[in-house]
């Protein structure tokens, strides 16, 4: 008699609980505290958070369900060589922590992006906002569409249904709840993601005949691979891609996008910020190591029978819901658990996004025309844009059903525009002599030649031969092929999401590398997903500097001191002459604002946390 893999009452249970308190979380903070009635408590929390929770919330925004369904699938695939990436969770601590995180937090943003405006202008704001704002709304599409595939596949619910139901329940609670709702459902997500992840992994593991044998069958398998020292930037994933490029990558998450510097900027200090960081890097890592030891169960189980091969999944996104369900459709409520696991990575990166989404609108687009509004207006405002983005990522959901590769898609996504933010971000805080001219050109080349290698990627690969079908085996680790266990997959009408572009495969099995072949410009279509964020940050930062030396520096301009890192205003002790006379010009500016009138409100463009006394501070440093 065919088994079909269902979820029991038991496994309902569990995850319509998961679901019932987020969604009260996100009620008691619209009922309690300030009850979100102005915009510093619903886009910033007051700023009175602590780093534990904060740092919590990042871990799981960044853990999403795209990463919890395709980096064991990778390592299924290609072995373990991603984890490496975790060399770039630390190696991005200290820039991030000590050159970018300073700037933010002394200068007192809701949006990031006004750093922008007040470095250089504001047609380089609003260009930047925007771009953030369209990567911002492709992920979220492609976050929400991928845990309900993985719903889907194992338990038969409607497919369509489940992203409305996800989708109406994310943008609820953060819509009532404000950032503070975002921030403690995201802790309490990060329980549930960790739970599922070890659940699967001990029993995946006591399942094949324990860890010991998970290893022995994975070595002898190849899949045991840690440092490919291989500089060929065209290889998918090495040491050098991963360490190097991935660090670059999470550099442009951690310091040049707004949903994690809005929570920077949600804590009570800058001390409380890095030690935010600080926590941060460990618990990623954590996660990685479990996703990259499940993809070695993975593997251990199916050595001799590859699911896809055998027709029993349609993309390798299917993997570990079908392993799930293998080893814990006997354990009532265990499903149930790792449904929750995958979708409260997808709850916490979408709840973060709109009310990043919502700070960005209000304060870069809407907030210069609301001079006379009130405050209670405003934050309705605010309110209203985050349902607004709610329904825009539902709708994004079905775009991301007609994309294919959701996985490394989603990570290209972060590449082919974080990438130029962060050089943009970079060149501002790093180069005195940019100006307004060339941080506009630079960002556009920047974004321009992402773009072309990332589209040239994509064209590609579906433009390339396809590679030759496996050879089926004829029996399985712990059963045949022709094995009673019926899944209900056939009539699925999904697109490889991971076999043509996700992170987890290639177009083609193994590392793919063009090493053999003859280098030409198309070659750079093969460039590793990892190097896109690296590439167009150089490019932005040289070119910017490039057209601003070509257009007379800053000159002219009032520069302010705190919009320059710490790091380089230190370093600019070994210009005495050059810090002399900005310092000079500076303390000029400032006595004759006290001339004009000693009562007289701070420039608009200086917020009203600074006081004189920061200024002397600065010239103090210089």
């Amino acid at each position: 008699m065919a088994v079909t893999p269902q979820f029991s009452v038991a496994d309902y249970a569990v995850f319509a609980i998961s679901l019932l308190i987020s969604a009260s979380i996100g009620l008691y903070y619209a009922l309690t505290g300030g009850k979100q009635r102005t915009t510093q408590e619903f886009l910033m929390a007051d700023r009175k958070m602590s780093a534990v929770p904060v740092a919590m919330s990042l871990m799981a925004s960044f853990c999403s369900a795209i990463a919890l369904l395709g980096q064991p699938a990778e390592v299924y695939r290609n072995g373990s060589e991603y984890w490496m990436l975790g060399f770039a969770y630390f190696l991005m601590l200290p820039p991030v922590a000590l050159l970018y995180l300073p700037v933010f937090y002394q200068l007192k943003l809701t949006s990031c992006y006004e750093y922008l405006e007040l470095r250089f202008s504001k047609p380089v704001r609003l260009v930047a906002t925007v771009m953030y704002n369209i990567q911002m709304v492709l992920y979220m599409g492609i976050v929400l569409y991928a845990p309900a595939l993985a719903l889907n596949a194992v338990t038969g619910v409607d497919l369509w249904g489940t992203v409305l139901a996800l989708g109406v329940i994310c943008t609820f609670y953060t819509t009532v709840g404000g950032m503070k709702a975002v921030i403690w459902t995201d802790t309490f997500q990060t329980v549930i993601i960790l739970a599922g992840q070890l659940a699967v992994l001990i029993q995946g593991s006591i399942d094949v005949g324990g860890f010991h044998k998970v290893w022995d069958i994975a070595t002898s398998g190849k899949k045991v691979e840690f440092f490919d020292l291989d500089p060929n930037p065209l290889t998918r994933h090495t040491f050098w891609t991963l360490s190097v490029g991935g660090t670059v990558m999470m550099m442009a998450l951690y310091a040049a996008n707004q949903a994690t510097v809005q929570r920077y900027l949600s804590v009570k200090s800058e001390r409380a910020a890095k030690v935010t960081l600080l926590v941060t890097a460990p618990t990623l890592l954590f996660t990685l190591v479990l996703s990259c030891l499940i993809g070695l169960v993975m593997y251990a189980r199916y050595a001799d029978c590859d699911p896809k091969a055998m027709g029993k999944i349609n993309s390798y996104d299917q993997l570990l819901p079908l392993f799930v369900m293998e080893i814990m459709r006997f354990l009532p409520g265990m499903p149930g658990l790792f449904v929750a696991c995958i979708f409260s990575g997808a709850l916490s990166t979408i709840s973060s996004s709109l009310n990043s989404l919502a700070a960005v609108t209000l304060e870069d687009v809407i907030r210069p025309f609301t001079k006379n509004m009130s405050e209670t207006k405003i934050t309705w405002i605010s309110k209203g844009l985050a349902m607004a983005y709610g329904v825009i990522c539902i709708a994004m959901a079905w775009v991301a059903s007609q994309m294919g590769g959701v996985l490394q898609a989603a990570l290209s996504v972060f590449g082919l525009v974080g990438g130029p933010l962060l050089g943009l971000f970079s060149l501002g805080m790093f180069c005195p002599c940019a100006n307004a001219i060339g941080a506009f050109v630079g960002l556009l080349s920047g974004l321009a030649v992402s773009l072309w290698i990332g589209i040239g990627a994509f064209v590609s690969r579906y433009t390339a031969p396809a590679p030759p079908a496996p050879e089926v085996p004829t029996s399985c680790y712990g059963y045949a092929s022709n094995s009673t266990v019926v899944w209900s997959l056939a009539n699925q009408t999904m697109q490889s999401t991971v076999s043509s572009l996700g992170i987890g495969t290639t177009a083609t099995p193994g590392n793919v590398t063009a090493g053999t072949e003859t280098l030409s410009v198309s070659s750079i279509y093969s460039l590793s997903y990892l190097w896109y964020s690296l590439v167009g940050a150089a490019v932005v930062i040289i070119i910017g500097l490039l057209v601003s030396v070509l257009t007379g520096c800053s000159r002219g301009k009032r520069l302010d001191p705190r919009t320059i890192s710490p790091v380089c205003r230190w370093m600019c002790r070994c210009l005495p002459e050059q810090v002399a006379m900005e310092t000079e010009r500076r303390a000029e500016e400032r006595l004759q604002l006290h001339d004009d009138d000693n009562n007289q409100e701070l420039p608009h463009d200086v917020p009203k946390e600074v006081s004189d006394s920061s200024f002397a501070e600065v010239e103090t440093t210089l």
